[in-house]
């Protein structure tokens, strides 16, 4: 069984378009959406439309949430706060009220079984849509923030736009990173696969090719209000 595990795609559908047809050459079984679907992209509508069209489990991330109640106070910094906000209306307008109401009613969490091989999947932790648990996280971090399911071999997450794959008391940890604006100065869409095949499990990061300078023109094409930045986002893979 070869799972896909795709996340942060923030309105990127180009991003989306390509990753969707690499999964499609590496023969997956099944694709899992880990949350961030819309918020920050050019083209917020047609990536959730892309996301939906997959019949397959999604979970909520935090940029859906803003969606769905704008961004708070505290939750980013005071500068960025009304910016942002301004990108969430934004982002609201060019979708439908049935839109907002899916991301809306999103679970938080997804736990699978295959082969007898238990995954536990979310977005930024299990209890949290906004906690940052980054690559060079102490064990500690790891082991308080990330592995709650104590009976999972496999913890995938998503949040922090820089994939990794660690290992602790024989669990396996893994970041996926992001489909549509990767923060690791590599200008490649990332995401994770896990292989279970007779109990073995194998786990890999892809990074994919796509035209982030169509998608960094496109920022201006339709207007977006934070342009500039993010053009600059998509073209460095650096915020």
């Amino acid at each position: 069984m070869k799972i896909a595990f795709i996340s942060d795609i923030h309105g990127n559908a180009i991003a989306l378009d390509a990753v969707l047809k690499d999964i499609e050459k590496q023969g997956i079984d099944r694709i899992y959406v880990l949350g961030d679907i819309c918020y920050r992209g050019p083209e917020p509508k047609r990536s959730l439309d892309l996301v939906r069209s997959l019949h397959t489990d999604v979970i909520k991330g935090n940029a859906d949430e803003w969606v769905v109640r704008g961004v708070r106070e505290g939750e980013v910094s005071d500068k960025a706060l009304e910016l942002m906000n301004l990108e969430r209306q934004w982002i609201v307008e060019h979708l439908e009220p049935a839109d907002i109401d899916y991301l809306e009613n999103l679970p938080a969490q997804l736990n699978l079984t295959i082969e007898d091989v238990e995954i536990s999947a979310f977005h930024a932790t299990p209890t949290s849509l906004f906690d940052i648990v980054l690559p060079n996280a102490d064990d500690n971090q790891i082991e308080t923030s990330l592995i709650q399911a104590q009976t999972a071999q496999v913890f995938v997450y998503a949040h922090i736009h820089k994939p990794y794959i660690r290992y602790l008391n024989g669990k396996v940890i893994m970041n996926i990173g992001s489909v549509g604006l990767p923060f690791d100065g590599l200008t490649k869409s990332s995401y994770g696969l896990v292989e279970v095949q007779d109990g073995h499990i194998k786990t890999s990061i892809r990074r994919v090719n796509y035209d982030f300078e169509s998608v960094a023109a496109l920022y201006h094409e339709v207007h977006y209000p934070n342009a500039e930045m993010m053009s600059k986002v998509i073209r460095t893979a650096k915020i």
